[in-house]
């Protein structure tokens, strides 16, 4: 499948992470990355040990913008009326995204999201903007194969990072959001498609 061509809104984006024992790829690639996304399991389900078994998370109510900021440094030049800039030391981003909260989602019990919030194990992400829904089925309606994400044009970025904190926003008048910190410990890899 090929990037989206034209000038459009991002229709439909989809975030998802690979939370088993083996959740960081072979090879920081496409190919490496996308073999950890080959099979969803649903929230609440058990994870087997094979890999490629991902989670993805569910109500995303807004994204924030995704990638490693610049850091330029001003340096100034002794007798000169302008200063010289140099590329320096990035900061790896945290990225906040805001989601409808589904208390059952977060349960902090095994299998659920909420056993996973501020620990320190790191975890394979994946964003995705889609076209469309993926007209796939099943476990690999969302996995990174033709047969998945292939199914409509898509862009796809993966990045190794942590699940910092989530923190819940009552609303007397509106649906009750949450947001969600994730951490980068890595580049973003992408934009990539199926």
């Amino acid at each position: 499948m090929a990037h989206s061509t034209g000038i459009t809104p991002s229709i439909f984006a989809d975030l998802a992470f690979c939370p088993d024992t083996i959740s960081k790829p072979a090879t920081y690639d496409a190919a490496g990355f996308a073999a950890l996304f080959a099979n969803e399991v649903p929230i609440g389900t058990a994870l087997t040990v094979s890999g490629g078994d991902f989670r993805r998370i569910n109500n995303v109510r807004e994204f924030p913008s995704l990638g490693t900021p610049a850091n330029i440094v001003n340096v100034p030049t002794y007798g000169q009326a302008i200063s010289s800039q140099v590329g320096g030391q990035a900061d790896a981003p945290t990225i906040e995204i805001t989601l409808n909260y589904v208390a059952d989602d977060w349960q902090n019990t095994a299998n659920y999201l909420g056993a996973l919030v501020g620990g320190d194990t790191q975890y394979s992400f994946r964003f995705t903007l889609l076209n469309a829904v993926p007209i796939g089925t099943g476990a690999t309606k969302y996995a990174s194969t033709t047969l998945g994400l292939g199914t409509v044009p898509n862009s796809i970025w993966y990045w190794v990072g942590r699940i910092e904190a989530l923190i819940i926003n009552p609303q007397l008048t509106d649906a009750v959001t949450a947001t969600l910190t994730l951490s980068t410990q890595t580049d973003f890899y992408g934009a990539y498609t199926v």
